[in-house]
């Protein structure tokens, strides 16, 4: 690693929401950054600073389910694309207050799947809330439905979206504060969507792959970072090094 790419990744569900939502935006979605705008359609970063030849591939048997707000998909620093690079069983819808996407229903019924929706506690009603991923009927596999936004988004979400109601809600209790630098909360136990799927990941007893898209998304802040301030990617850094280290572990 990396690994040089004979031909583009194939889209993944958050790639194919983003190219969704642009179809119906009425005037142009314009990120900073680049010569005219432009972005590698693989990894959204500068061309000078693309990601794609990072891209790190694990097995995993945890699903991943973004609900993303309006214009998630759309924004650069959303870590959603991440998960979708590294877990292969990811789902991506966007959310709306008044319908709701047949396919997140259909995924919803899918007996395959085990879902917890991922929240604080402190806002659930206590007999909705675990903190740990319980062993799941025979066949079942861990399916975690982040709500990929803002604060105040995922809480509309939350409390805006009745066909989440029967189900578990998973509350991380996480003892560090978060990494992310791209975009900030108020509140140090506020996490990216992107570490929070790595601390699910880490419950459902699949270290490696947490480890993995931890270090992938420190690999991704860097590149963005220092687009940000035109200065080359250090690839030879603590966090390509990281990054090289848990596939190497994985192999």
């Amino acid at each position: 690693m990396p690994h040089a790419q004979d031909k583009p990744a194939e889209p993944h569900a958050v790639s194919r929401l983003r190219t969704q939502r642009l179809a119906r935006s009425a005037k142009p979605f314009l990120a900073r950054g680049g010569i005219k705008g432009e972005r590698c359609a693989g990894c959204r970063l500068v061309p000078s600073h693309c990601l794609c030849a990072w891209r790190p591939q694990v097995i995993t048997q945890v699903g991943m389910c973004l609900l993303m707000a309006d214009i998630e998909p759309l924004k650069p620093s959303n870590t959603g694309w991440l998960i979708a690079d590294v877990v292969q069983d990811t789902y991506a819808f966007g959310w709306s207050r008044t319908g709701v996407d047949p396919g997140l229903l259909a995924l919803l019924a899918d007996p395959q799947w085990q879902a917890y929706v991922v929240f604080p506690g402190e806002f659930v009603s206590p007999e909705r809330v675990v903190d740990q991923v319980q062993a799941a009927r025979k066949g079942q596999r861990p399916l975690f439905i982040l709500l990929d936004g803002t604060w105040p988004e995922a809480r509309k979400m939350f409390s805006k979206s009745p066909y989440l109601n029967a189900l578990p809600v998973l509350s991380l209790k996480p003892d560090q504060i978060s990494r992310y630098l791209l975009r900030r909360s108020r509140r140090d136990d506020h996490f990216c969507t992107s570490e929070v799927a790595a601390l699910c990941l880490e419950l459902a007893a699949e270290p490696g792959a947490a480890q993995t898209l931890q270090a992938y998304l420190a690999v991704y802040t860097h590149h963005y970072l220092q687009a940000k301030n035109q200065l080359p990617p250090k690839l030879n850094g603590v966090e390509h090094a990281l990054l090289k280290s848990t596939q190497t572990d994985l192999a």
